[in-house]
């Protein structure tokens, strides 16, 4: 039987519910026959949290006795013992926590006190110790040990968590909460947005509010003095540390700008001494690509994270013992994540471990004691309760016995080692970390040019400026660009430093390092935007950047978009708009528009005729909240850059309505070519893709069949189907072909669309995409993703899965046989990623 790779529902994330499996009671969580495990594991549900009285639980912590610990996300705390197996929590189990604290996001146990993290706008925010001072088993005392001042919001601070040396306390917080007052960072405190265009924002959330937000920091357990590990991210909710010290978040992504090119997908980071990973409002978030960032181990897709542990202690298979889990709150998914060491950082894989609907995941924990998985679902006032998680299949439960020469490679040590000179201006640091600035490894490479910009950099300037080797005199000119103030004098210097190196000669991955270079150099001392560059040095840059554009890959592309925009490049809006109708995917269309819409100079009728019926198809897309409003702004920020005279001329156009419903990517229509069948192609696809494909025709014709409206493949596309970057390996030309063409065939469990049957006898399709109270948001149309249907979950009488993939059968129907075959390959690329159309 074929493997379904397509076969994708209106928006992610419910389990599978037996068919006719009625709804439960809104008054009870949803019982443990209605979720989807692993094989092998058995799942108890111990307790539904009496709304009325006991609130809606959002954090966990065990205390040395072995009871569990929770707070109400608008209420108290609560602690109660863990039942025996096969019994339940009663009413009369659970203790209430006499004092007044609660509204908790975070709670741990450690120090003989409870720490917690408060985040409520009822009481000052921030880290509390909670402490029994006379021994009577009973908390007594209530300590404020850091008020974090914030906008109000659930993106505060967040979980609290043991440090692995044993004597030190790691917070995470949110990007509403500033750095703590006084707190020294790893993260260079050369703070800024580093976007050589003006950003756009949409709806406006948080507008205004600059780098650097989402944090996480090291304290002791007074919580006196701070330090800042990371920053940059948009709302972990919480993070874990592996057995070898190594830290783990799970971050948040912004769902509003679903289908842009500056959408980031919840994702895993490996929380790496010193980083920024790159979180911006609005249209300036970073890729993961740039060379002042980190990226993510493993990106997920839509969701909203929440508790993460690591399955250490648990009597389940070797396997999930090592596992990352991470939960998602909105699609109701605990994600198994195993995490595979690469270099001196790590590579991902992952699966769905536990599914259900609802199943707003809050916290989990493995208890000590009985090695079982417990999980705590709430929030927002939805129906909470508790889980237990064992294991009763015939695998191996024995603890993981782990050497310790497998806890730290030689990379790991070589990047710690330069870690330990961050936050510090040392005179051993320049010697020390320059030969590594330009390593093959990310992370040793991050490490030294972090330990770099701690050092004072009029003591290094001159090796950046005369640094011979490619890779590391960028890193040493980022750092220097980054570092240095603009009044030190240093613009021509460094202009000339990049000016004289050989692009055409670099790699794919050196060529966005020099392209970021020349960013942070225009913004951080050529004054921004517009350019504030004398005259002569802004001609010299375009003569240097013009005759580049347009590369041989979108991200080049996109960021010599960015960088002629801020030099007001005359040649700009011809080539950009080449590029812009060309472009087979709507993120790639909205990168180049976001910056063209800057451009003043330049505008032949054809340009201008071709950008203004771009705009026309581009309000046929669709995405997340914020994306009418993007195009919008693009449109407002050309027409203010146009004369009367152009207004009147292009006056219909600019008042031109598109026709049809569905994404219009492309100018150029398509004919039906053949309603193709998978019988077509016997004489080709059993003996796989022989001969030289043309992948650029490939990634053309994921677009022309709408498969970036739905799917992202190398970092590109919509996220509420799966990624189909890492498909190659894992499925064959068949699989791939018979997804395609008869996506009801077989459809995933992952993926699968449900029916919800109301008692009014009506029928809403889709898949519950958020929560509120005892409100159901469903996705019901995979191309509209934003766009949410609300159903009381009162009125829901039974959910059942859809026997039709929301994937509708025919979007091939347009391509020839070479083009399908084109698609196929490319997507099954992997193997020739050392091409520079996939950098």
């Amino acid at each position: 039987m074929s493997r379904s790779v397509f076969s994708i529902p209106l928006a992610l994330g419910i389990a599978l519910w037996p068919l006719g499996g009625q709804a439960q009671n809104p008054a009870e969580a949803t019982p443990p026959d209605k979720l989807k495990l692993r094989p092998g594991f058995h799942a108890e549900l111990l307790y539904s949290v009496p709304k009325e009285t006991q609130g809606s639980w959002v954090a966990m912590a065990v205390d040395p006795k072995g009871r569990l610990i929770v707070s109400d996300q608008n209420g108290p705390l609560y602690r109660f013992p863990v039942p025996a197996p096969g019994e339940v929590l009663r009413p009369g189990d659970i203790e209430r926590i006499a004092l007044d604290i609660g509204h908790a996001q975070g709670l741990l146990h450690a120090f003989g006190a409870l720490y917690v993290v408060v985040n409520s706008n009822e009481r000052p925010k921030g880290l509390y110790r909670v402490r029994d001072t006379d021994g009577d088993d009973r908390y007594d005392k209530v300590e404020l040990l850091r008020e974090f001042t914030d906008r109000a919001g659930e993106h505060g601070p967040h979980s609290v968590l043991l440090g692995p040396d044993g004597k030190s306390l790691h917070v995470v917080c949110g990007n509403q909460t500033p750095l703590p007052d006084g707190a020294l960072t790893r993260t260079p405190p050369f703070w800024g947005e580093d976007e050589v265009v003006p950003r756009i924002y949409g709806r406006g959330f948080m507008k205004g509010v600059l780098a650097p937000r989402g944090w996480i920091a090291k304290t002791d357990p007074e919580g006196k003095n701070w330090e800042v590990t990371a920053t940059g991210f948009r709302n972990p909710y919480d993070a874990a540390f592996d057995r070898s010290g190594e830290l783990f978040a799970y971050d948040a992504d912004m769902e509003w700008d679903l289908n842009t090119p500056w959408y980031r997908p919840t994702r895993v980071n490996h929380v790496v001494s010193g980083a920024d990973f790159g979180w911006r409002n609005g249209s300036h978030k970073w890729p993961d690509y740039y060379l002042d960032s980190f990226g993510a181990v493993i990106n997920i897709g839509p969701g909203s994270p929440t508790g993460v542990t690591f399955g250490y202690g648990a009597k389940f298979p070797a396997k999930y013992q090592n596992a990352l889990f991470i939960s998602d709150w909105s699609y109701g998914k605990l994600h198994a994540v195993f995490l595979k060491p690469s270099g001196s950082t790590f590579v991902a894989d992952r699966e769905e471990f536990l599914a259900g609907q609802p199943l707003p995941l809050t916290d989990l924990l493995v208890h000590p004691g009985d090695g079982a998985l417990y999980l705590a679902v709430g929030g927002r006032k939805v129906q909470s309760g508790v889980y237990r998680i064992t294991y009763k299949g015939g695998d191996s439960t024995d603890p993981v016995v782990v050497s310790a020469e497998s806890l730290e490679s030689p990379a790991r040590k070589l990047r710690r080692e330069l870690e330990s000179l961050h936050g510090q201006a040392t005179a051993r640091a320049i010697a020390s970390a320059w030969p590594y600035l330009g390593h093959e490894d990310r992370g040793i490479r991050h490490a030294a040019r972090v330990a770099l910009e701690h050092q004072p950099f009029e003591q290094w300037k001159g090796l950046a400026l005369t640094e011979r080797d490619p890779g590391s005199r960028l890193a040493a000119l980022v750092a220097l660009a980054r570092v240095a103030p603009s009044e030190s004098g240093l613009i021509d210097g460094l202009l000339s430093a990049l000016n004289s190196m050989d692009y055409t000669g670099l790699s794919p991955a050196l060529r966005l390092d020099w392209l970021r270079a020349y960013e942070l150099v225009l913004v951080r001392h050529g004054g921004g935007f517009p350019s504030q560059l004398s005259a002569p040095r802004r001609e010299a840059a375009i003569a240097v950047l013009d005759p580049l554009y347009p590369a041989v890959s979108v991200q080049e592309n996109m960021e010599l978009t960015r960088l002629l925009a801020n030099l007001g490049a005359p040649s700009l809006p011809g080539k950009g708009v080449e590029l812009l109708e060309s472009a087979p995917s709507q993120e790639e269309q909205l990168g180049y528009a976001t910056n063209l819409r800057l451009a003043r100079d330049g505008w032949t009728p054809r340009a201008r005729k071709g950008f203004l019926e771009w705009l026309v198809r581009a309000r046929t897309f669709r995405g997340g909240a914020n994306l009418e409003l993007f195009v919008t702004e693009i449109k407002n920020a050309v027409v203010a850059g146009m004369s009367a005279a152009e207004k009147a001329e292009y006056a219909t156009l600019l008042e031109r309505k598109p026709e049809g419903e569905g994404p219009q990517f492309t100018l150029a229509a398509r004919n039906f070519v053949k309603l193709w069948a998978v019988s077509d192609f016997d004489d080709v696809i059993h003996v796989g893709l022989e001969g030289n494909r043309d992948f650029e025709n490939g990634r053309k014709m994921f677009g022309a069949a709408s498969c970036y409206a739905c799917h992202r493949f190398n970092e590109e596309g919509g996220a509420v189907g799966p990624d189909l970057t890492s498909v190659a390996g894992k499925f064959s030309p068949m699989d791939l072909l018979e997804s395609i063409i008869e996506p009801s065939k077989e459809i995933s469990d992952q993926y699968g669309a449900m029916v919800f049957e109301l008692r009014d006898g009506t029928q809403v399709a889709g898949r519950i995409g958020n929560l509120n109270g005892e409100v159901y948001q469903i996705s019901t149309n995979m191309f509209d993703p934003g766009n949410l249907t609300a159903v009381p979950a009162n009125q829901v009488k039974s959910v059942t899965p859809s026997p039709i993939s929301m994937m509708p059968p025919g979007l091939i129907s347009t391509l020839e046989k070479d083009d399908v075959l084109d698609l196929l390959a490319y997507l099954l690329s992997k193997g020739n990623r050392d091409d520079p159309m996939f950098h």
